[in-house]
């Protein structure tokens, strides 16, 4: 049996220190607190909540997730009970987990992000916040914020102005050059950016000849995804000097250290929370066995040693 070495799992992302690279992705892991029950989520190295937005939001109309070859879709639409219930009801007991929580923003208006923004400035011990730019940017036709230049800077020189801590710029995979994206989003004073979000994809029942999710398309994730993001994760590393966080299909430790090995310096894990509710803290060990194996006393040597 390999025995374990001493080893630094800790890395840093703006002020905000893990205690390891392994977090959550917003969206798949709620708030941390029901999964609380099933393992100690202090065990992770952060959680990023699900998305909030100012008001309270149902979603979309069922079907809003469908399951797909190596994957699946969703169309969920931001379900959450608004900015007012996360700060009264969510926040007083997640801040009690153990680890690091970093919230999910989003909204419809610049004024809408800019109001969450400001409210998760005051809320302590909250070191960082993620930045969701996919979302429809309502005064501009529908338009993502994060799929255009001009609506990159406006958004991130926007909270910048607002949030005083780690600004995570959340980017979206559906655009023609995913590190231009990123290099606006360092400049307009992004901390760092996490990436991908999902892929524009659909499905269709065949004997039915319908669409099944009601919103017709819906966001592409799991482990089909996992090398075009890698590639992605790679170029923008590649382009920026901020930290990235790698997201996408992401099962276990080898496919973290892919990620880490491409410049990440952390890493987020998503769909398969719903494979398995317990790969994230079995990541954790089977990088520490990684590192074990090949001699690395600091995870940190992993990230961007890609050799090409």
């Amino acid at each position: 049996m390999m025995e374990m070495m001493e080893n630094n799992l800790s890395i840093r992302v703006g002020e905000i220190t893990l205690k390891n690279p392994v977090t959550t992705a917003s969206g798949t892991f709620g708030d941390g607190l029901l999964m609380d029950r099933i393992y100690d989520v202090e065990r992770l190295g952060g959680i990023f909540t699900k998305g909030t937005t100012l008001e309270p939001r149902e979603g979309n109309a069922p079907q809003r997730m469908a399951e797909t070859a190596s994957g699946m879709l969703n169309a969920v639409g931001l379900q959450n009970k608004g900015l007012q219930h996360y700060i009264e009801e969510i926040y007083p007991r997640v801040i009690q987990l153990g680890t690091e929580i970093i919230p999910n923003i989003n909204g419809s208006t610049i004024d809408d992000y800019i109001a969450v923004a400001e409210a998760m400035n005051g809320l302590e011990g909250i070191r960082g916040i993620e930045l969701n730019i996919s979302c429809p940017n309502v005064k501009n036709g529908g338009m993502a914020f994060g799929v255009s230049e001009k609506g990159i800077a406006e958004i991130v020189s926007a909270i910048r102005s607002v949030y005083d801590h780690t600004l995570i710029v959340k980017l979206s995979p559906n655009v023609t050059d995913i590190a231009k994206m990123a290099k606006i989003a360092e400049e307009y004073g992004a901390d760092a950016v996490s990436l991908v979000n999902t892929f524009l994809g659909m499905a269709i029942d065949p004997h039915r000849r319908k669409p099944i999710l009601s919103t017709v398309t819906g966001g592409l994730s799991g482990p089909a995804i996992k090398p075009i993001a890698l590639r992605m994760v790679w170029q923008v590393a590649n382009a920026v000097k901020i930290p990235i966080i790698g997201i996408g299909g992401i099962t276990n430790g080898l496919d973290a250290i892919e990620f880490m090995l491409a410049g990440a310096t952390a890493v987020q894990v998503g769909t398969y929370n719903f494979v398995d509710p317990l790969s994230p803290v079995k990541i954790i060990s089977e990088i520490s066995e990684y590192m074990s194996r090949y001699q690395i006393s600091d995870v940190n040597e992993l990230i961007g040693a890609l050799e090409v």
